[in-house]
């Protein structure tokens, strides 16, 4: 069960920080290791690829130091998801952790 909310935790990073401004892996990798998460490319890639599929992402490829790089953004329904996501984490963080009950 945890890897499961770890992968869902990463996938909110992902599109929160798509939303400020583009991202690319190994700066993902970097980003998410400052909370906590060791994770490596076999993980990171195939889950920005699946976010890419269902339009929560998009990418543009680039040449940076002679060297492929995918840069991701968020997408309008990207947005959107983000945006029912946050509301539910402030409901959950109010009931679970302050022990809110509405």
């Amino acid at each position: 069960m945890i890897r499961e909310i770890d992968l869902a935790f990463i996938k909110l990073h992902i599109l929160y920080h798509a939303e400020k401004e583009e991202v690319y892996g190994l700066g993902l990798i970097e980003e998410l290791g400052r909370h906590g998460y060791a994770l490596g490319p076999g993980t990171l890639y195939p889950t920005l690829s699946k976010m890419e599929r269902t339009g929560l992402l998009t990418s543009e490829s680039r040449t940076v130091n002679h060297k492929q790089r995918k840069y991701y953004r968020i997408t309008p329904d990207g947005t959107k998801q983000l945006a029912k996501v946050k509301a539910k984490i402030g409901e959950l963080y109010r009931e679970v952790v302050e022990g809110k009950d509405e």
